[in-house]
């Protein structure tokens, strides 16, 4: 099992790789955020164990990147920070595991283990296109830095999008789909919320949109 390390306490980073390392695990440790990013994109890895607080860029920053290019990965979180809303962070941002400092060094190799053994059917809660990434959890549509909240209909459709990239789906079939076929909402529900999906793509400044071919339906593409 190969594993990535990401910890700026050199000391911490040390003891920490020697212990799991006489467990039997091949372990590869950085430093700071940017070189987590660039090590788990390049290489295959069986888990990532990431301190949240880090130079360049903070492990959950890191991990949120990492979701994005579609590493799915297993990820262990180890930060002091242990309000809920910061475990809950973390954990939207991808992560499988949340482990506080300081820790027992049994419990460490205990939640790798676990982590380990989950890694087959874990599913990050992102899909992405392009350079879009929708958040499954927030409701949230980023690309790069901007950000969009979604919601209600709006949001599902984007989902389908997302889900289906390139596919194209007839105005009848999002309907059917979203609103389900016996629903008594018109048809023009569907252009309403397109119109306003296609405002929050021009807004994030992507890269990505909702094409129309007239008299067909609609997929989402790369811009021409």
């Amino acid at each position: 099992m190969r594993l990535l390390f990401a910890e700026d306490d050199r000391d911490l980073q040390r003891a920490v790789k020697t212990l799991l390392e006489r467990a039997g695990y091949l372990v590869d440790a950085v430093s700071n955020g940017e070189d987590a990013v660039e090590y788990a994109a390049a290489e295959e890895y069986d888990g990532l164990i990431f301190d949240w607080m880090m130079p360049k860029l903070d492990g959950v920053e890191a991990l949120r990147r990492l979701r994005g290019r579609g590493v799915s990965a297993p990820c262990l979180l180890l930060t002091a920070r242990d309000a809920v809303e910061d475990r809950v962070t973390g954990l939207d941002a991808g992560a499988d595991d949340y482990l506080p400092k300081p820790f027992d060094a049994a419990e460490l190799q205990a939640r790798v283990r676990a982590m380990l053994r989950r890694r087959d059917s874990y599913k990050p809660d992102l899909l992405t296109f392009e350079d879009l990434t929708l958040d499954k959890g927030s409701c949230e549509l980023r690309c790069g830095s901007a950000r969009a909240q979604l919601s209600g209909k709006a949001y599902q459709l984007m989902a389908l999008f997302m889900e289906n990239p390139r596919h194209l789906f007839s105005v009848q079939q999002l309907m059917d789909k979203i609103w389900g076929w016996d629903a008594e909402a018109e048809i023009n529900v569907v252009w309403v919320n397109i119109s306003q999906l296609r405002k929050r793509l021009t807004e994030l400044g992507t890269c990505a949109e909702i094409r129309a071919r007239r008299g067909t339906g609609y997929s989402l593409e790369k811009k021409a």
